[in-house]
């Protein structure tokens, strides 16, 4: 089952974890087969959000919401359960200093 790993936490914070950790964390999932796509995200500022109403679109510079932690990045992966996903969302980087967000993923239907 696909399952997405949101990466949250303080961009100040987030700051510190070193790319080589991720990577290295990654290339460990790849050789499981266990990841099908990773990626750190740019700061908060280059962020960009839409909103369609009433078949207007209003474009905002930022993110989606004022929080605390932001979105850093995101893994897909496919685990056989839950379970595996809970542990491989324990063994990233940033999980040490902000949070993971585990979501099955939904296939859309035709």
């Amino acid at each position: 089952m696909k399952y997405l790993l949101l990466v949250y936490g303080e961009e100040a914070l987030m700051a510190g974890v070193r790319d080589a950790d991720c990577k290295a964390y990654s290339e460990t999932l790849q050789r499981d087969g266990l990841i099908l796509a990773a990626d750190a995200l740019e700061r908060v500022e280059t962020a960009t959000t839409v909103r369609v109403r009433e078949g207007q679109a209003a474009i905002t510079d930022g993110p989606f919401a004022e929080t605390k932690e932001q979105l850093a990045g995101f893994y897909l992966i496919d685990a056989r359960d839950l379970d595996q996903a809970i542990e491989v969302a324990a063994g990233l980087p940033p999980a040490r200093i902000g949070s993971i967000e585990i979501r099955p993923v939904r296939e859309l239907q035709p």
